[in-house]
């Protein structure tokens, strides 16, 4: 059977952008995507998917069974917003005060309820079945892990993943492809450095923490500059620091948050470890205590070479080979990995930004938006990938 799938994307293009701005009108927060949730598992039964709702806490599953017998492609979605307030002054911006959708998991959803859609009419195509999930929380790093917890990999198992993620550090019409790492492991932690309060003109009587705590931060960037070895990349952010009360009062604590990313499973866990002991010995030396702990983390994104390769050919052919470039792994991260981890997959960046169209504001920013012609080209690549390796 010959299916036109460029017509049949061409034909929902008008229903995945209204889709994709509604849900960037209506953003929701890890594990409150209740929304989005409902909308999601509507359209899925509406196609006739066995749909599971409430899988860690707000996430949804459908199943699209084949025609015939075979594995199982998984393919996902993410769903949450960030906590950002939008300065757009377009249609579809942000109802939700101080939440926006800044990294375009919109047009993530989007796309995978398209390509549901399409599968869906061509089910007797397949030999085997698509398990499509529609995940909360990756902002927090925390959905795919409560996913996994709750089985979402078995019942039937996954034999392939496949994902993506619309990226404005490339252009529309580009896709980013590689074996391997592509992006780093993401861990959150954070520190409570504790000491005397007291009178700010009488500092010999109390033990300063804000003092303590600007040599715990330059303390902890050593070990990027001195302990890393010079040819595994990490970085290492302390990204929120609170203390004190008022200008002439020596506070009791500082609270500190921060992320490390690292490339190489092995350097994260050795950082990891070293983070502490070097807070240790800088409070110790400075006569405080402190309280360190690791909130959540994700290891590295890493393809499987072979499936890798398959969607390198996929993308070859939707956009043309010169529009595969080398990709360079990126220090963000994403808990995509963890669905990697469990079976063979790829994950891979749709190029998304369109400068000439002001439309290539960085990830995470107030001003976040992307070209919609995206969408398509993220669609045709997912059908291609499902039809081919079920066909």
């Amino acid at each position: 059977m010959s299916i036109d799938l460029k017509g049949e994307i061409h034909a929902s293009r008008e229903e995945m952008v209204s889709l994709r701005r509604d849900l960037h009108a209506h953003p929701e927060l890890a594990f409150q995507e209740e929304r989005t949730s409902r909308l999601v598992a509507r359209r899925l039964e509406a196609l006739g998917l066995q749909v599971s709702t409430g899988v860690a806490i707000t996430g949804v599953v459908g199943l699209l069974e084949g025609g015939e017998a075979g594995p199982t492609l998984m393919l996902r979605a993410d769903m949450d917003a960030l906590p950002v307030h939008e300065t757009s002054d377009k249609p579809y911006t942000s109802q939700n005060p101080g939440v926006m959708h800044a990294c375009g998991h919109d047009g993530h959803v989007a796309v995978l309820l398209a390509v549901a859609a399409i599968l869906a009419r061509h089910r007797d195509a397949l030999k085997g079945r698509v398990k499509l999930i529609f995940q909360p929380a990756e902002e927090s790093m925390a959905g795919a892990a409560l996913m996994i917890d709750q089985g979402v990999m078995d019942n039937p198992p996954v034999d392939r993943v496949m994902g993506f993620h619309l990226w404005n550090s490339l252009p529309l019409g580009q896709i980013g492809v590689k074996p391997g790492v592509i992006f780093a492991s993401a861990d959150e932690f954070r520190l409570a450095v504790k000491g005397r309060g007291g009178h700010g003109a009488l500092p010999h009587l109390a033990v300063d923490p804000v003092t303590m705590s600007a040599q715990v931060i330059s303390a902890l960037q050593t070990l990027i500059s001195r302990e890393r070895p010079p040819l595994k990349e990490a970085v290492l952010t302390i990204g929120s620091i609170h203390g004190g009360t008022a200008f002439n009062v020596i506070a009791d604590q500082v609270e500190m948050r921060g992320t490390l990313r690292a490339f190489d499973q092995g350097l994260r866990h050795t950082l990891l470890e070293r983070i502490p002991q070097v807070v240790a010995g800088v409070c110790a030396a400075l006569q405080g205590t402190f309280e360190f702990q690791h909130v959540r983390g994700c290891p590295p994104v890493e393809n499987d070479p072979a499936v890798a390769a398959f969607v390198h050919g996929l993308a070859s052919r939707v956009v043309g080979q010169a529009n595969v470039p080398p990709l360079e792994p990126a220090t963000v991260g994403d808990d995509m990995a963890l669905f990697l981890r469990e079976a063979p997959g790829c994950y891979f960046l749709v190029g998304s930004s369109n400068p000439a169209a002001g439309l290539d504001a960085p990830h995470h920013s107030s001003s976040f938006d992307f070209d919609e012609d995206a969408l398509g080209i993220a669609a045709e690549i997912l059908l291609r990938g499902a039809l081919e390796y079920l066909g």
